[in-house]
């Protein structure tokens, strides 16, 4: 376990779902076949923003870079796994179980939030921003609070805060009762998913403890690592949060919608992580930013279609910084499909980086398997 901090280590998750194009966040601006290929989706060299004399940052992701030059960001490099499954729905469940082979019900941060307390003592260890629940943190016995928006929730009616929860429980249900069942589905509802609010009446606290100079964007992914910040610094126990970003399957449309994303995205990073310096909370806090796939390496005219290897950054004070892994080949007999970019490490192995080197936790019973870690954390 790292030595950085003798605070309990804390971990925040960022989902962009839809499969966010690695090729045009980190651009490969030196490479004539990111051109030759990116006819109508490329970043101009000169709007790029280098960090080497090979790769840089797309133009919105200035506030992101910030912190990469401050050295709090480590970028992962081909993240993905074997025979990447191209599926949303299926890709992202992979991502949340671990289970590449079979359709899991138990999530891997279920799994993380049970041992961190392992008698459920403490209804905010693992807390989610967002409607409904992520299958990365269901597991049946272990309660997860899920709240959609922090000052609506602590202004909410009993009746209310019980609509809520029963939305929550329904959407979660429509989303894996086809998968699995409806039995297993069901049947974790019953002894788990009434517990997805469990947490709220603990949680109110939060807004009217906060104060902050920072002031974040009018957008979703803004608002929620605010709240993810205000529940952070109240010191209510949290360990695990979750929240995401939608709006990244960008078959078309990319040119006027990637930039938007990026912009939220980046700032609301920077914003949060601003934040919880300001309030002397940030030197147990880690962030992983993560999307289930990335993009074909050309374009469609418009947009790009679903590929295999992407990217994914750790964010945070004990972080060292820098890239990790390779940076898939461009060449044209290295491509996975015949069309994607391969992946060049396998996201079990940053969740076993993250688990044993951070949360001081055991990764192969959670992972399932041994998997080649990367070294992204400060000793000190």
């Amino acid at each position: 376990m790292t030595t950085y901090t003798k605070k309990d280590p804390v971990f925040v998750v960022v989902q962009l779902s839809g499969g966010n194009d690695f090729m045009n966040t980190l651009v490969p601006y030196s490479n004539s076949a990111y051109y030759d290929n990116r006819k109508f989706l490329n970043i101009a060299e000169e709007d790029v923003l280098p960090i080497d004399g090979t790769l840089g940052w797309h133009p919105e992701m200035a506030p992101f870079k910030e912190l990469y030059d401050k050295g709090m960001v480590s970028v992962v490099q081909g993240i993905g796994y074997p025979d990447s499954n191209r599926s949303h729905f299926r890709g992202m469940d992979i991502w949340h179980t671990c289970a590449p082979d079979e359709v899991s019900t138990v999530g891997w941060l279920g799994n993380v939030i049970e041992q961190l307390d392992p008698r459920a003592e403490n209804p905010l260890t693992g807390v989610n921003f967002g409607v409904g629940l992520p299958r990365a943190m269901s597991k049946t016995g272990v309660p997860v609070t899920s709240v959609s928006n922090l000052d609506e929730y602590g202004l909410m009616s009993g009746i209310a805060a019980q609509q809520q929860r029963e939305h929550a429980l329904q959407i979660f249900k429509d989303m894996y009762g086809q998968a699995v069942g409806s039995g297993p589905v069901m049947d974790y509802l019953s002894r788990t998913g009434m517990d997805v609010l469990t947490g709220a009446d603990l949680i109110k606290v939060a807004p009217q403890q906060y104060e902050s100079t920072v002031e974040y964007g009018d957008n979703p992914i803004a608002q929620s690592l605010r709240d993810v910040a205000r529940v952070h610094t109240a010191n209510l126990g949290t360990r695990i949060f979750y929240t995401q970003q939608g709006g990244y399957d960008t078959h078309a449309n990319q040119l006027p919608t990637q930039p938007g994303l990026f912009r939220d995205l980046s700032r609301a990073v920077n914003d949060f992580f601003t934040d919880i310096e300001e309030h002397d909370a940030d030197d147990n806090v880690v962030m992983l930013i993560f999307s289930e796939f990335g993009r074909r390496i050309y374009d469609n005219g418009s947009g790009t279609d679903h590929g295999s290897g992407g990217g994914a950054y750790l964010v945070g004070k004990p972080i060292a910084g820098g890239l990790y892994s390779e940076y898939p080949s461009l060449d044209r007999d290295k491509w996975e499909k015949g069309e994607d970019l391969a992946h060049t490490i396998d996201f079990r192995g940053i969740y076993g980086t993250v688990l044993e080197q951070w949360l001081g936790l055991e990764a192969s019973p959670i992972v399932y398997g041994n998997f080649e870690q990367i070294n992204p954390f400060r000793s000190n």
